[in-house]
């Protein structure tokens, strides 16, 4: 066959070694070495030409910059730290990992435990006089019983405030029934027979605080008196719907919103911070996950998993845990001596560790720790080394297995070779 320019030329290789062989039965005395050279080149020549014949799901190397209308220059390499890890480094990072998040305990207008009048709410005041014939109670007996009188309920105005008879206007909202009892009693003692006030909030309407998102009640409550935890508000509205460790809470507070894990607030009781009014609390489910490439079992083979984006099963997952979860190490490919986890880690952290951080100019640099599982202090590392959201992990492949790559194509080439030449050989 003549191959053309441009055209994947598949040679019908038996029809061809049938003519070559009949070729060299009239012509030449062909080896057994040579026939199996030309079958090889045969295969070569073929799969040469095939370019654009073998379908792709996706454009090549080749394509992508051969059709590209700029291509810029490459950029320099990242700039990264690689740490061997060692007890320093195993204390240093994990110590950043358990304090990390601990921002609720530091929230502005936290410490909320008097319950204060609200806009919107129903207020009930009761005014009472030490002697008939004062201001409120008349002179004549058993006209209505009792030194006291009810003033009707009033809601609170948009301007706070709330109307009292003979005190007038009286701006309540902001204050505590104590406070207003006391603003009342002032104002009516040069009219009345030394007044008494007693003012409650029958319905509170504006000093709410709510509980949406993946709860299994959501709700809107009042603030108690002595105010209420961020972890009971939650038991209020009948807890999470998922484990803490996937459970991400967000506070709005005063127009800005704050963010932390369940599990940060569980494991410090300082977290479980008071809520004030006003507050929304928000849970969203966020599963935590890690990716591990490299020489590990091949995704679908363990367990049915199809991938190799993982997600974290606890509250505190070890970096033995994540490995054992992808299905440990190949051991036909892995190089155990060459285990990382890569992930952005503070300044502070890396100086702390004693490494110079002056070459970086952003405040989080890119890291990569490297374990050696090749003896048992690597396991044990491995084992306190404590995981975190997006951790990437990666097991480097043993020195001989590239080797033995490029052996594979060769070693079936061969076998082809050795089939080739066979049908050329029994087809003298």
């Amino acid at each position: 066959m003549t191959p053309h320019h441009g055209v994947c030329t598949v040679f019908p290789i038996l029809d061809e070694y049938e003519g070559i062989a009949v070729a060299k039965t009239e012509r030449f005395s062909f080896d057994f070495g040579i026939s199996r050279i030309l079958a090889v080149a045969a295969i070569s020549s073929s799969l040469a030409g095939c370019a654009g014949f073998i379908p792709l799901d996706a454009p090549d190397a080749v394509a992508t910059h051969t059709n590209a209308a700029l291509v810029t220059e490459p950029t320099t390499p990242l700039a990264y730290a690689l740490m061997p890890v060692n007890p320093a480094v195993l204390q240093a990072t994990n110590g950043f990992t358990d304090s990390s998040g601990k921002i609720f305990s530091r929230l502005p207008g936290g410490n909320y435990r008097d319950v204060t009048i609200g806009i919107g709410d129903i207020v009930t005041v009761t005014v009472y006089e030490a002697q008939a014939g004062g201001l409120f109670i008349p002179r004549e007996a058993g006209v209505r019983p009792g030194n006291f009188v009810d003033i009707p309920r009033q809601q609170v105005d948009q301007s706070g405030n709330i109307n009292i008879p003979y005190a007038g206007s009286i701006k309540v909202a902001g204050l505590t029934p104590r406070a207003v009892s006391n603003i009342i009693r002032e104002r009516l003692k040069d009219r009345a027979i030394d007044p008494q006030a007693v003012v409650s909030v029958a319905e509170q309407r504006g000093n709410q605080i709510s509980v949406l998102g993946e709860v299994n009640s959501p709700q809107r409550f009042p603030v108690d008196p002595g105010g209420i935890r961020l972890m009971g508000a939650i038991a209020r509205a009948g807890g999470p719907k998922y484990p803490s460790y996937e459970s991400t809470i967000t506070i709005k507070r005063e127009g800005r919103t704050y963010n932390e894990s369940m599990s940060t607030i569980v494991h410090n009781p300082s977290e479980d911070v008071l809520l004030a009014p006003g507050d929304v609390v928000f849970l969203t489910r966020i599963p935590r996950v890690y990716m591990v490439f490299g020489s590990t079992p091949s995704p679908g083979s363990i367990g049915g998993t199809n991938n190799r984006r993982f997600s974290f099963e606890n509250d505190n997952m070890s970096l033995a845990e994540a490995i054992a979860k992808a299905g440990g190490l190949d051991g036909n490919r892995a190089d155990s001596k060459s285990i990382y986890v890569y992930r952005f880690e503070p300044k502070p952290l890396l100086e702390r560790i004693g490494i110079d951080v002056s070459q970086f100019p952003t405040k989080t640099i890119p890291a990569v720790y490297k374990f050696d599982m090749s003896k048992p202090d690597g396991w044990f590392q491995a084992d306190t080394f404590r995981m975190r959201d997006h951790d990437v992990i990666s097991v480097a492949e043993s020195p001989s297995t590239e080797f033995i790559k490029l052996m594979n194509p060769l070693n079936a080439a061969s076998v082809n070779a050795d089939n080739i030449s066979s049908v050329v050989v029994n087809s003298k």
